[in-house]
């Protein structure tokens, strides 16, 4: 072998061991590149799964509408009562969606909201604050911007309570809580009846609990404190040991005596286990 030869076979090694460090080099950071990837899917994988879990146990929609143009005054009560109400149902382990001074858009959005996250194991917790109309068997949320002039604009305008609970229902949710105070003297039904009658006894479905401010046909002023006679009540005990059901009885109860029989809320319950307010309660 002579020396040129000899060169050329040192560069054809050195050229063949500098492909071989590049393919090394390429085929590890591929690989490190490939872990990492794995590594974020599985960490994108953990906190959704546990996002799921989490959130879909335990999901309340508080709606207070205080801000109605044909009303002389605005429900300013409704407005603290889903604030506060909010606050007490984060603390007790609930993803709360909160909306204030809902149009009827609003409230349909934020019905498909919960429609789409509630679950086989969800607790679900629906409270409304505002005016509320009976139109034929049923109760309707009446949103900000109702415009009602007859009985039938009330089934158009307004969102049937009977109606949500029949989608939790549907949406397989484990337990089904509503709050309602509603029963409020309010603007429209003078318009096509000459009396406020308040809201229609409303249907518990299986495995459901249903506090409304007042007894069916029957209305109630609102206090004079920064939150309703009905909520204030709630808040009160809703921190104490006990079921939900206890709790709303408990609320009814308080609300009678202090107003000597005027204002008598009505819980129906179709409960099958107990459902309670606090995280760990299940």
């Amino acid at each position: 072998m002579n020396v040129r030869q000899l060169d050329i076979s040192r560069r054809t090694i050195a050229v063949a061991a500098a492909l071989i460090g590049t393919v090394s080099l390429v085929i590890g950071a591929h690989a490190a590149l490939n872990m990492r990837a794995l590594d974020a899917a599985k960490a994108v994988t953990t906190d959704q799964v546990t996002g799921s879990i989490g959130h879909a146990s335990r999901l309340a929609l508080v709606i207070g509408n205080g801000h109605y143009p044909d009303a002389g005054v605005p429900l300013t009560q409704s407005i603290n009562d889903a604030r506060a109400l909010s606050s007490s149902l984060r603390k007790n382990g609930f993803d709360v969606d909160m909306v204030e001074d809902a149009t009827k858009d609003d409230m349909v959005r934020a019905v498909n909201r919960l429609k789409s996250r509630i679950k086989r194991d969800t607790v679900v917790m629906l409270f409304f604050g505002g005016f509320g109309v009976q139109a034929g068997r049923q109760s309707y949320m009446l949103p900000v911007d109702a415009v009602i002039w007859k009985e039938s604009d009330v089934r158009r305008q307004g969102v049937s309570i009977d109606g949500v609970l029949d989608m939790m229902k549907e949406q397989g949710a484990k337990a089904k809580l509503v709050v309602v105070d509603a029963s409020r003297r309010n603007p429209y039904e003078r318009r096509f009846r000459s009396y406020s009658h308040g809201l229609a006894p409303i249907s518990a479905p299986d495995n459901a609990l249903i506090l409304t401010s007042a007894s069916p046909g029957k209305v109630a002023d609102d206090g004079k404190g920064d939150h309703s006679t009905l909520v204030s009540e709630l808040l009160g005990n809703l921190n104490a040991q006990g079921s939900a059901e206890s709790v709303f009885n408990k609320t009814r109860v308080a609300i009678s005596r202090a107003s000597e029989g005027d204002q008598v809320p009505t819980v129906s319950s179709s409960l099958l286990e107990d459902v309670h307010f606090d995280a760990a309660g299940g």
